[in-house]
């Protein structure tokens, strides 16, 4: 029991002035500095560049950036005040991604499923919500306590000489996969959605083609899906209603936009 006790301590001591609130209001709690994770996004995004062909086509580059910069043009300075760095990797992946520290990546398969501008500011808006509400932060954070907490349940399991202790141990595993870490990814990416819907509104891209977008998306994908509640992304379907929920004030905030992109 005196083990237990320390490790809640320890897990507490990692909490204090830890917590935070994301751009939607939620509790958050993120161990790690800005400049950690703006170290690790450099590296990471050094590292792809190096493992993965980049495009050397113009047209295409341009493109990408000029959707881009509109995007990360709203991104508040408290965030990243630098030149975001926005590479296109000649890959048939359907995906993109942002890391922190003003890090960029789009795989051309995307641009086949993301059918015009306002789809690929859809995709790059959703995931540059993800460095604003720090959920890279976040999931490390996370990853840190279970580990804390999983390592701390293993030594008190040894130290009583609990009887099959290796397959509790595993449905403990599991139980924090599917209760915890699943349920918060997906509470991630819905609240990387509704930040990008605004985000794209704000810079003067449709928000209502965020909806084609995963109706695409969904296309693409030919049904080779997880079910929601063992899937780390919501079903497309409880996305598009999501955003839906969302879409009035994004639409009044796209109308008030001072610039319309011309992307191509």
């Amino acid at each position: 029991m005196k083990l237990r006790f320390k490790v809640t301590l320890a897990a507490l001591a990692l909490t204090i002035g830890a917590c935070a609130t994301s751009p939607t209001g939620r509790n958050q709690v993120l161990l790690f500095s800005e400049s950690q994770l703006a170290e690790m996004g450099d590296q990471a995004f050094t590292g792809m560049k190096e493992e993965l062909k980049i495009s050397n086509k113009a047209v295409q580059n341009s493109y990408v950036e000029c959707v881009a910069n509109a995007i990360t043009a709203q991104v508040p300075n408290t965030v990243f005040s630098g030149q975001w760095e926005v590479v296109v990797f000649d890959d048939e992946q359907v995906n993109a991604f942002a890391l922190p520290g003003g890090k960029i990546g789009v795989y051309t398969g995307l641009l086949a499923v993301a059918e015009n501008q306002h789809q690929l500011a859809a995709v790059i808006g959703h995931e540059v919500g993800h460095v604003i509400a720090e959920h890279g932060n976040e999931r490390m954070s996370q990853s840190t306590l279970i580990n804390v907490g999983s390592q701390a349940m293993g030594q008190i399991l040894a130290a009583n000489e609990v009887p099959q202790s290796g397959p509790i141990m595993a449905a403990i595993g599991l139980g924090v996969q599917v209760g915890v870490q699943l349920p918060f990814s997906r509470t991630h990416e819905s609240e990387a959605d509704i930040i990008g819907l605004q985000l794209m509104a704000q810079s003067g891209f449709d928000p209502r083609q965020s909806v084609n977008l995963w109706e695409n998306m969904d296309a693409a994908s030919n049904g080779e899906r997880p079910i929601e509640l063992l899937s780390t992304h919501p079903a497309p379907q409880t996305r598009i209603e999501d955003l839906q929920a969302n879409m009035s004030s994004a639409y009044a905030s796209y109308q008030s936009a001072p610039y319309r992109p011309n992307c191509r």
